[in-house]
């Protein structure tokens, strides 16, 4: 589709849902159904960064999903790990820097090992940033940016007087600019405590559509959806407004 004419956003954050229900409704199992979200994220990701857009944020796994059976949380770190070459590679082809969020607790050796390996061998590429939230809680990452704040302002590194916004998104896990359209996967209308300081202002869409059959075309979807908003961001545009 020609975004020629269309509003594009900036960063775009995605929450990858329905991949176990998209299966069960397959008569799959649902570890079937986060094996197809991986590979639709591969392309979806392709896909929206050759539409000028530079951000990208997903959400793959939350802190609270160690709640599930320790069987999915299993394969789920398990794909993780056997895909984590897969995305360096992708990175490289697609000369996109790929960054991690998220708290390292809990998470193998090996997989933390690969992470670092793709962000330090992508950290050159800044035409477009892939931002993968992996263990990831939007109250721990203000909890953790509290932290390092009050840590700074012990070791006189930081004046208090001095904390702003701009300076607090800075000690977020990464410095990325706000959320202007977020969208969820499988008809769910709630944030899933996902990037609750980026998401502020974000323009929110909530497809009906599972994750691994949201493509291109649905994504199209959401941003003919987005030109349509009006976003002021608390103020009023007085010369269009309705009377």
């Amino acid at each position: 589709m020609d975004y020629s004419k269309l509003k594009v956003p900036n960063h775009v954050a995605i929450i990858v849902d329905g991949n176990g229900r998209w299966a069960t409704e397959k008569g799959k199992s649902r570890s079937e159904g986060h094996k197809q979200g991986f590979l639709n994220l591969k392309k979806l990701t392709a896909y929206i960064f050759s539409k000028n857009i530079k951000y990208i944020s997903v959400y793959l796994f939350s802190t609270e999903n160690f709640k599930r059976s320790k069987g999915e949380v299993s394969f789920i770190m398990s794909l993780l790990t056997d895909q984590l070459n897969e995305i360096l590679n992708f990175c490289h082809e697609e000369k996109i820097k790929a960054v991690f969020s998220g708290r390292k607790e809990h998470l193998a050796k090996k997989v933390l090992e690969a992470m670092q390996k793709i962000e330090e061998e992508t950290k050159n590429y800044d035409d477009k940033i892939f931002n993968i939230c992996f263990n990831y809680g939007g109250h721990a990452e203000i909890i953790d940016a509290t932290k390092k704040i009050v840590e700074d302002v012990q070791n006189g590194k930081l004046n208090i007087d001095t904390l702003d916004e701009q300076t607090y998104n800075k000690y977020l896990y990464q410095n990325l600019p706000p959320v202007d359209l977020m969208i969820r996967t499988s008809g769910e209308q709630r944030l899933s405590n996902f990037m609750l300081w980026q998401n502020s202002y974000a323009e929110f869409y909530f497809p009906k559509t599972y994750f691994p059959d949201f493509d291109e075309q649905q994504f199209d979807k959401a941003i003919i959806e987005y030109t349509k908003r009006d976003r002021r961001f608390g103020g009023i545009d007085y010369e269009n407004q309705n009377n």
